[in-house]
């Protein structure tokens, strides 16, 4: 739901729209042998597009004195593999992840500024599907490099937390271990990024279409201050978007340390 899309005002004798499920539901641009491509999936295409575009321009044809778009795409790599990879696995181990870890980066960012771009004005991330599609690569990552580094028993003491000088509360420590690495943990990697997103988004909704609500007669003065907030929620949500990636590879990063480290 977007605010002009309702001539809806303040004392005209309807209700307030307020925003909720259904502005996170989009008709289907079309429809092939059943399968339905909406607006959701257009941007999560389209930040796919953008992100390999950035990326080749930026390094297709590097030089030695970088160029603006260069410069900007080494601070961008540099931020990730310096800022995130290396310091939780380490230059040695880290080297060779870190295109995924750039990759996921910057697919997350862009997926989440869509909320603020014209016309899109929808983070994709704020759709569960997107978040858990990418929580579930990251699981598969983790769960394979876990087995391939310490073999089947190893990886089932890493998983479990095995310490045999625990004694009795061996079998519950297993038994919480297990389900808070297995399940809890790639469903909160997920629902993390998507819930602050849905947050977001529905915030920005709400005081986006209250100003348009309110301008009607004496409720024009508190549509100002609407708008107002919409400003300074917008200008937040950029910052949202950009410690949402952080935090979604932070902890993917987190997660293959575990896999990479010894167990004790």
């Amino acid at each position: 739901m977007l605010a002009f899309e309702t001539d809806c005002h303040i004392f005209s004798g309807c209700g307030f729209p307020a925003p909720g499920l259904h502005s996170f539901v989009f008709e289907p641009l079309f429809t092939i042998n059943g399968f339905e491509f909406n607006k959701v999936m257009l941007l999560a295409l389209l930040s796919t597009v953008v992100v390999v575009w950035f990326f080749w321009a930026a390094f297709g044809k590097a030089k030695v004195v970088p160029g603006k778009l260069q410069m900007i795409g080494e601070a961008g790599y540099d931020f990730v593999r310096r800022g995130i990879v290396y310091d939780a696995l380490g230059k040695k181990e880290g080297e060779k992840y870190v295109p995924f870890m750039v990759a996921l980066f910057f697919f997350v960012w862009i997926m989440n500024i869509w909320s603020i771009v014209p016309i899109a004005q929808f983070p994709v991330t704020s759709i569960i599907a997107f978040p858990a599609g990418l929580a579930g690569i990251v699981y598969v990552t983790w769960v394979t490099l876990t087995f391939k580094r310490h073999g089947f028993v190893g990886a089932l003491k890493n998983f479990s937390g095995y310490d045999k000088s625990l004694g009795a509360v061996l079998p519950m420590l297993i038994v919480i271990e297990l389900l808070s690495n297995l399940i809890i943990r790639p469903f909160t990697h997920a629902v993390r990024l998507f819930a602050n997103m849905f947050a977001g988004h529905l915030l920005l909704l709400m005081f986006t279409i209250a100003t348009w609500y309110l301008l009607n007669g004496f409720g024009v003065v508190y549509a100002g201050a609407s708008f107002i907030m919409t400003i300074l929620l917008t200008a937040f949500e950029l910052f949202i978007q950009a410690v949402q990636a952080y935090v979604f590879v932070l902890l993917t990063a987190n997660y293959l340390q575990g896999a990479l480290a010894e167990h004790h």
